[in-house]
């Protein structure tokens, strides 16, 4: 799946070339294969070789590679030039020109720029109008160290809805929310999952396959909406353009656009 369209994206650490193949076979819709944050300093041109060689051999996946102010980044634009993945996490993206620094290597390779710092934020709707960004992530550890703010939940909803509003008036896809930190809890990754649904994001960030299948439900219409949202498009096409009433309610326009919507990304998805 693109990364435009991608619900679910699994890290799996670049020095970790075993662990590629059970990333896969968890099922997310992006692997991301990591050199950042899961590869220390002294494994980085291990991990980049490992994640070069995996691309090259018909490997799919979209890198994190390490961010605009590091001694790797150049040599991981080198590298990644000579195997495209299907797309490319930005860290620490404060600016459209380290996006522009990014297309000049890897033209036809989308980038999903991470939010993680306040000058990041304050600069949203300028990165994600950058020439070929697919989408914004929100990186909310580091936000958090960077803000010296302690929670993950209400204390970032400012900031989600920040996000959320520069990507619309971009034009570009839904932001994708940060990590869940609980791998053995199946509710708390799904509730997580849920609430970024709820605040106009589309995808999370994984970093355990457990985590995959419960996310996944989250951002998934239940049977229920589902079928709602269909007899809402059907009503609204016989009705040509009246006004319509569904199960004891009035349907309006925007209704029937966001019932459209679910049922197009369902469909997409599948």
């Amino acid at each position: 799946m693109t990364p435009d369209l991608a619900a679910t994206f699994l890290f799996v650490p670049g020095d970790r070339p075993e662990r590629f193949a059970k990333a896969e076979a968890a099922g997310p819709d992006c692997v991301v294969l990591d050199l950042e944050d899961a590869v220390g300093p002294a494994a980085k041109a291990t991990a980049r070789d490992h994640v070069v060689s995996f691309l090259s051999g018909g490997g799919r996946g979209v890198v994190r590679m390490n961010g605009p102010a590091t001694v790797w980044f150049a040599e991981d634009l080198a590298a990644l030039a000579a195997a495209p993945p299907a797309g490319i996490l930005l860290p620490k993206t404060e600016s459209p020109a380290e996006v522009a620094r990014v297309r000049a290597a890897l033209p036809a390779t989308p980038v999903l720029p991470i939010v993680e710092t306040a000058e990041g934020i304050a600069a949203a709707l300028d990165i994600a109008r950058a020439e070929g960004v697919a989408r914004l992530v929100f990186g909310t550890l580091d936000f958090q160290l960077d803000l010296g703010i302690e929670g993950a939940g209400e204390e970032l909803d400012a900031f989600r809805a920040m996000l959320v509003l520069a990507s619309r008036r971009a034009g570009i896809a839904p932001p994708v929310d940060g990590v869940s930190l609980a791998i053995d809890a199946p509710d708390t990754v799904e509730a997580e999952a849920r609430r970024a649904r709820r605040f106009g994001f589309s995808a999370k960030l994984l970093i355990h396959p457990r985590q995959v299948e419960p996310a996944a439900r989250a951002f998934r219409p239940s049977a229920e909406e589902l079928d709602r949202a269909r007899r809402i498009v059907a009503a609204s096409n016989a009705a040509a353009g009246a006004a319509i009433a569904l199960d004891g309610r009035m349907i309006d326009a925007p209704v029937v656009e966001i019932a459209r919507r679910l049922v197009l990304r369902h469909d997409t998805a599948r």
